[in-house]
């Protein structure tokens, strides 16, 4: 999940699928990622509530009592009504072309779309209605592909009132060698713009992966180095409220996603798990925080326990692949109790000493009573990234794929229902 916020990219490698070459085996030919760039008036213009459709896009979930919502990153969102989680109902669908993250508090859903807020009445499941953009409020930043192209095109930029949206790859003539500097330095800072300096109904609840956190009338989204928060008390009438830098985030890792549990914020970071004392909603402070090497990792908490899975290897770092147990009883002073080597592990959730773990190998499910560490006990082999573990059963998340299984004895999941996009 790591976002590109500066890069000054070298000529990494040659690819063998070019056939063209010369005589010093360097091929004549290379990959340029080329800057998509869209104007914030189409951006927002585009917009709208359309009828139930599939989808394409990997992405996330998200649930509230009755429905089940599928975030396709940079697509839109899915709605499901999930009354009966054994046989989910397509509904609706948001077309929101730059969204990656929702929050949803009684009648209202929070996103963003690029590097905007918005807001949308889903009181009324058939006729949901945007209610608010609070324009400029979000920090985007474009995912460069930095294991497909060797060049960047930086003879396109956006203009005034435009953004970067994406990148698209072409195959060009290789440039001369002298011109190499021009294009390898050319890769701006792509930092996205960030916003200027009644719904008493109930929260719903994200994934492991989830960026967007509600604490009574706060919003917090997190992007890399920042915790953002605006103030949701009047629906209609959000506004930005602050960005906080703390002082003990200065030179660590990037933040990437935010779990909560009580007054606490516990911010996975690609160095560790920041705690932060949410308690005065307005004015988050840092408590403390447990630091690794460099690796990938969301965090769940149950009780005075918290679970994080750290993920090495590509742009995530050099960590050998694990999950880690960390006693939090002293908020102060987290404690590593334990850690289970896992590989390739991704999103997780804890549901009643039930740790389900989601990796290259499947679902991997562990019983998780006992400090002295886990214990595994059944692994499914489906091809899932995240999970939310419910009350009254587990929802996955796969590559366009969500599947719900209910509980069985002895740590076994039982499938209820599969939607294949």
């Amino acid at each position: 999940m790591k976002k590109i916020t500066s890069i000054i990219l070298l000529s990494l490698f040659t690819l063998s699928f070019l056939s063209c070459s010369s005589d010093d085996g360097v091929t004549e030919n290379a990959v340029f990622a080329v800057p998509i760039v869209k104007s914030l008036a189409k951006i927002r213009s585009e917009v709208s509530i359309e009828t139930a459709q599939a989808t394409n896009a990997d992405g996330k979930i998200y649930v509230t009592e009755n429905f089940l919502f599928y975030i396709a990153k940079e697509s839109g969102i899915h709605i499901f009504n999930n009354e009966n989680p054994s046989a989910p109902q397509n509904i609706a669908f948001i077309n929101l072309g730059g969204v990656h993250d929702i929050a949803v508090k009684g009648n209202y859903l929070y996103a963003d779309n690029f590097i905007d807020l918005v807001v949308f009445d889903i009181s009324n499941i058939e006729n949901i209605t945007l209610v608010q953009t609070l324009e400029n409020a979000i920090v985007f930043y474009v995912e460069y592909p930095t294991t497909s192209a060797e060049f960047y095109d930086y003879t396109i930029s956006a203009g005034t009132d435009e953004i970067v949206t994406g990148y698209k790859l072409e195959t060009r003539k290789r440039p001369d060698p002298e011109m190499y500097g021009i294009y390898t330095d050319a890769l701006a800072e792509f930092d996205g713009n960030s916003g200027a300096p009644n719904s008493n109904g109930a929260v719903g609840t994200g994934g492991s992966y989830a960026r967007f956190q509600i604490n009574d009338n706060a919003l917090y989204t997190v992007d890399s180095y920042q915790l953002n928060v605006f103030n949701i008390s009047n629906p209609v009438n959000v506004f930005y409220d602050k960005s906080i830098y703390m002082n003990e985030w200065f030179f660590g890792g990037m933040l990437e996603t935010i779990f909560k549990q009580k007054d606490f914020l516990f911010i996975g970071a690609t160095d560790g798990m920041q705690i932060i004392d949410a308690s005065d909603e307005f004015n988050p402070v840092f408590v403390s925080g447990f630091s690794h090497a460099t690796a990938c990792d969301p965090v769940v908490v149950q009780g005075v326990t918290a679970y994080i899975t750290i993920r090495g290897g590509s742009t995530c770092g050099a960590i050998e692949d694990q999950i880690n147990v960390i006693d939090i009883t002293d908020i102060a002073n987290p404690v590593l109790l334990s850690t289970t080597l896992l590989d390739q592990p991704f999103g997780l959730g804890i549901e009643n000493d039930a740790l389900y773990v989601c990796s290259g190998s499947g679902i991997n499910v562990y019983d998780a009573s006992s400090s002295a560490g886990l214990v595994l006990q059944n692994t499914y082999a489906d091809n899932v990234t995240d999970v939310i573990p419910l009350q009254s059963h587990l929802i996955a998340v796969g590559n366009n794929k969500i599947i719900q299984y209910s509980y069985g004895s002895n740590f076994t999941l039982l499938p209820l229902s599969v939607v294949n996009f």
